[in-house]
């Protein structure tokens, strides 16, 4: 117990210098290649801080354990919009700019959306339950290169801030940083997980609550990292991308790739958890909406850190 204690605070380590790093580096690429913050934290970053929620959803996937795989991608997805938006908003108001706003929090949405009627559909049943199957993932798959060719076609459109810019840092230092940050991030995500799931299994806690809690969390550890330490260098366009770009990556890519590996049956009682992230992402949109100012405020990061609350008491209330 002792050693899985010491073993998590490092993970801590890992992941805040990997974060710092990862910032540092994808910054200066966006500076050096006039594109935006925006899209820097909605590709590369989205792609490295959700390393691990690929991973992990891979491994369960050829081992079978299906459950963890869905299990792991709902709970991270609540946790990103709900507990990282709502904690970073907390640390300071959110400016969420228009390609945010009217593009990629809606294309979230309906990533959800997609999923829980490909989930619950007739034609994706495997033995009366609900399930996700390869020509599924495909479209799954698909769905995710066509936004992302869309975000890099639209790329250079939005206006860099300077003021953001703190070193001259060369391209390859600057390539070196991300890489070297995406590894951090990675491993520190990996002992994490497997040190809060030695502990949790040892109260006896099951494997699908472990999934979409813990192991959950633990993978949305590097999304939370790099939000505040991007919050924390004042730019909040990092932060937002990062956790959309998550969410998407997470829902088209991960999930496609996983149901591609094998066909995911998807039991009745996530069709709820399913449903709980689509009413998030509509919640995180509406809290955009809300104000003219399209800031996400500390009013609305309680109103979202609350809601994570309350999913978490239905988690441990289904057991």
């Amino acid at each position: 117990m002792l050693a899985d204690v010491v073993y998590i605070l490092v993970g801590f380590v890992l992941l805040i210098k990997g974060a710092d790093i990862l910032v540092k580096g994808a910054t200066s690429i966006a500076q050096k290649a006039g594109v935006s913050y925006f899209v820097i934290g909605l590709t590369i970053v989205a792609f490295g801080t959700s390393m691990p929620e690929l991973v992990v959803n891979l491994i369960a996937s050829m081992k079978g354990t299906t459950d963890i795989a869905v299990g792991n991608i709902l709970g991270s997805n609540m946790a990103n919009i709900l507990l990282i938006v709502g904690l970073t908003a907390l640390f300071m108001p959110l400016d969420v700019n228009i390609y945010a706003r009217k593009r990629d929090i809606p294309y979230a949405f309906l990533a959800a959306l997609v999923l829980l009627f490909l989930a619950v559909e007739p034609f994706g049943r495997l033995s009366g339950i609900g399930a996700l199957t390869r020509v599924e993932g495909l479209l799954l798959i698909g769905g995710f290169l066509y936004f992302l060719s869309f975000v890099l076609r639209s790329s250079r459109d939005a206006i860099l801030d300077e003021e953001v810019y703190e070193e001259a840092i060369s391209p390859l230092r600057a390539g070196v940083y991300v890489i070297a940050g995406l590894v951090g991030l990675y491993l520190g995500g990996d002992v994490i997980v497997e040190h809060a799931t030695a502990i949790a299994r040892s109260f006896g806690v099951s494997d699908i609550l472990i999934s979409s809690t813990i192991v959950a969390f633990g993978t949305s550890l590097p999304e939370l990292a790099t939000s505040l330490l991007a919050v924390y260098k004042k730019n909040s366009d990092i932060a937002v991308g990062n956790i959309v770009g998550s969410n998407i990556f997470n829902i088209l890519w991960v999930l496609g790739i996983s149901a591609l590996i094998t066909p995911i049956p998807v039991p009745g009682s996530l069709f709820v958890d399913m449903a709980a992230v689509v009413l998030a992402t509509l919640l995180l949109l509406g809290i955009v909406h809300v104000k003219k100012e399209y800031i996400i405020g500390r009013s609305g990061g309680i109103i979202l850190f609350v809601s994570y609350l309350a999913y978490l008491f239905m988690l441990f209330l289904r057991g």
